[in-house]
């Protein structure tokens, strides 16, 4: 059987960790361990995993964020693949297999599960998240039927929610950026793999239950902000940035507008200030992206979307015609990039 190290990261009260680690431990058809990473877990959750077989704790000296506790993780790891799975996630006994076999395919980069609402389990928490443009992300088919997502897809970009990538891929890549924290380093991943000829694939018979609650703090928007512009700016080539830099500079007065009115325009500017003040690992992460891609732009951009609909959150007004903009602006940059 091949043999699988699940990666899980451990932060606050964690209700469901041991129920999420005992069914990583359950699946059938793989040689599985698992690695739990205490990033400052506030309850006895983790005394709970801790004498359970196949189990590993690993308790960095500071919080190290999503991307950073997968990287410790995942250094650890002996599986030949590597799982990443939220705390909060429940995978179904074959998930893991499933997401196994398809990640071993030749030219597949990440596999991701068909990720559920745990109470109501036959509606979609995210099917694969669209990529805009811009850098904007979301869950694709939110609470829609998941019959509806029942065939095998390519996907722009997997959720972190639930994956699976060959330990040896992940090595090469070198892992998440840690200076992400959090937020959007699976689509900075799942980028790459594209940019690398490699796909990203959705697998509807990985079914995986999430026990999901979506939330905006000043923090959270500070890091998805902050990492938007991160993953344009160091995943684009250079010709693509100076064609898409009037919407993207139209992107971000109306988010500063947004960030003002609903009181989080000091988490923006920091967010500005940040990328300013590490301008020099900027350039080097943007340096190490390009010079690992084989695939240009024009290709990738076939996976991206011209339109914001996200279905979690409510619709900013005008929205519609901003879509009108964005997407006759979109028709002509692809050509020119």
């Amino acid at each position: 059987m091949p043999t699988v190290t699940a990666v899980l990261l451990a932060y606050g009260a964690e209700p469901w960790l041991e129920d999420g680690v005992r069914a990583v431990l359950e699946s059938a058809d793989v040689d599985i361990d698992a690695i739990v990473v205490d990033n400052g877990c506030s309850t006895d959750a983790i005394d709970r995993v801790k004498g359970l077989d196949r189990v590993r704790i690993l308790t960095p000296d500071s919080n190290t964020g999503y991307s950073g506790g997968c990287d410790l993780g995942a250094a650890e790891a002996s599986g030949e693949y590597l799982a990443f799975v939220n705390s909060d996630a429940i995978v179904a006994p074959a998930a893991l297999a499933r997401l196994v076999a398809v990640a071993s395919e030749p030219g597949v980069g990440l596999a991701m599960g068909s990720i559920r609402l745990a109470d109501s389990p036959e509606l979609m928490n995210t099917a694969g998240n669209p990529v805009h443009y811009t850098g904007l992300s979301w869950a694709g088919g939110f609470r829609e039927p998941a019959s509806r997502y029942a065939t095998r897809r390519q996907v722009a970009a997997g959720s972190g929610c639930c994956f699976v990538i060959r330990r040896d891929l992940w090595e090469a890549l070198r892992g998440f950026a840690p200076e992400y924290f959090a937020y959007c380093e699976d689509t900075e991943l799942s980028l790459r793999l594209w940019q690398r000829g490699l796909t990203v694939e959705y697998v509807p018979d990985a079914v995986v239950l999430h026990h999901y609650e979506f939330s905006r703090n000043e923090r959270k928007l500070y890091l998805l902000e902050r990492n938007r512009l991160l993953v344009v700016l160091t995943t684009y080539q250079r010709r693509s940035l100076l064609v898409l830099a009037p919407m993207l500079l139209l992107t971000e007065v109306l988010m500063l507008a947004a960030a003002i009115a609903g009181g989080w325009g000091g988490a923006k500017l920091r967010g500005w200030h940040w990328i300013w003040r590490n301008r020099r690992w900027v350039r080097e992460r943007r340096a190490l992206l390009q010079a690992e891609r084989t695939v240009p732009d024009a290709v990738v951009a076939t996976r991206m979307t011209a339109r914001i609909d996200p279905a979690n959150v409510a619709a900013p007004p005008g929205v519609g015609a901003l879509n009108v903009i964005m997407s006759g602006y979109w028709s002509i940059a692809r050509r020119l990039a």
